[in-house]
């Protein structure tokens, strides 16, 4: 780059710095709204610390002083979970037992299928690809409520009420969510890169899983998160599908305990209890951040 050019540009990127004062008044704002956002999740924290009347007396006042635990009770975790287990760490076991298993199943069948029928929707040409493609996101505008009654008759006729097929089976038929975020990503993909491998001897199902999959890690990352936090903390689904106790899932544990201690007169117990639970979410937000970012703007840019 010649002198006069390398000026201009030192100066084009000097005018678009921003001044030390709205920088200020940017990180301010930043601040102030991630406090806001933060506020509850610190305010499960302050009582989890509390003894039984420390965690009343904070949530009766409305002094900020009252938040701070005079002594911190870390043992408020493992006394809120063994209570969560019906008073052993063997009943604690189970539930998270079942939480594990379905979300994990959960989580796989939603992106391999998601991704197999958007990878079809984007590059397999067959005649009405484009009316189902549009047929199967007027589905998003259809509550999830309105289908409770419908998918019940259906899985009691089939004899699944009371197992986990309920929750695990829909998942390995892909959701219209993600179907969507798949197939903006893959049709970004050049057609040449499909071109070389179809050359070296791979047919549909080797593109999908040695070419898209691999590409596709930021919408990947994604689906992952949003699904499992989703299946994670999923409530209705367990409470309508799963009757007896040794099936029960961490949020329909987490409610029993509420109503078998009292989730006000435990409410220190109760918030070690959710947030030891919420601890895996957090975890894995953590671990998925940069992919999770990337995938954000997957599909904004043309390229």
């Amino acid at each position: 780059m010649s002198a006069p050019a390398a000026e201009v540009t030192r100066r084009a990127v000097a005018g678009r710095r921003s001044s030390p004062a709205s920088v200020l008044v940017l990180y301010a704002l930043l601040a102030a709204g991630t406090l806001l956002m933060a506020a509850p999740l610190l305010w499960m924290v302050l009582i989890s610390l509390h003894d039984e009347a420390g965690a009343m007396r904070a949530t009766a006042t409305s002094e900020l002083s009252a938040l701070i635990p005079e002594r911190p009770r870390f043992e408020n975790y493992p006394d809120g979970l063994r209570r969560l287990g019906m008073g052993s760490w063997t009943g604690f076991l189970d539930p998270l037992a079942n939480t594990v298993v379905v979300t994990a199943l959960v989580t796989a069948g939603t992106v391999l299928s998601s991704s197999l029928v958007a990878f079809a929707m984007a590059r397999v040409r067959f005649r009405g690809r484009e009316g189902l493609f549009l047929l199967m996101l007027a589905t998003l505008m259809l509550p999830a409520q309105v289908t409770i009654i419908p998918l019940f008759l259906l899985f009691r006729w089939l004899g699944w009420v009371d197992t986990l097929l309920p929750l695990v089976v829909p998942a390995f038929f892909g959701s219209a969510f993600f179907i969507f975020l798949y197939r903006q990503f893959i049709v970004q993909i050049p057609e040449a890169l499909f071109e070389a491998a179809r050359l070296d001897g791979l047919g549909w199902i080797g593109l999908w899983w040695k070419v898209v999959l691999p590409l596709c890690r930021p919408v990947t990352a994604i689906c992952i998160v949003f699904t499992f936090i989703y299946t994670w903390n999923d409530f209705l689904g367990p409470l309508v599908y799963l009757h007896r106790p040794e099936e029960m899932t961490l949020s329909v544990a987490l409610n029993s305990f509420r109503n078998q201690y009292g989730g006000v007169n435990r409410l220190n117990l109760l918030m070690a209890a959710s947030l030891a639970t919420m601890l895996p979410c957090i975890l894995l937000f953590i671990a998925a951040q940069r992919q999770f970012i990337k995938g954000l703007g997957a599909g904004a840019v043309k390229g």
